[in-house]
């Protein structure tokens, strides 16, 4: 027998605020990404980590929600934050490899 999931999965009306809430960041991103070409350098020092923060919210927004995770075990989303966390940490070396980063 399948077993039933603790919490309820969201109403039609829970998935429009979510898609409402990722228009609205989405909305902030493409605004940062103007401001960043049109303002000075703190703005643009400002611009790329938080371009990175709303991408990571709006990803686990995405795979709690639309993808459900959230309604599943915690092993595999113990494994599936383990691997995102993993490729971050890449990412990040990569990012400090070619000089993109610089530590203030």
């Amino acid at each position: 027998m399948a077993e039933e999931h603790a919490l309820a999965h969201p109403t039609p009306r829970q998935y429009v605020q979510i898609a409402v809430l990722l228009a609205i960041l989405t909305a902030i991103e493409v605004a940062l990404y103007y401001l960043e070409q049109s303002i000075d350098a703190f703005t643009t020092s400002i611009a790329a980590p938080l371009l990175i923060l709303l991408a990571v919210m709006k990803f686990v927004i995405v795979v709690g929600w639309f993808m459900h995770l959230r309604y599943e075990k915690s092993l595999l989303s113990k494994f599936f934050t383990t691997g995102f966390v993993a490729a971050m940490v890449l990412y990040v070396a990569v990012l400090f490899a070619l000089g993109a980063v610089v530590l203030l």
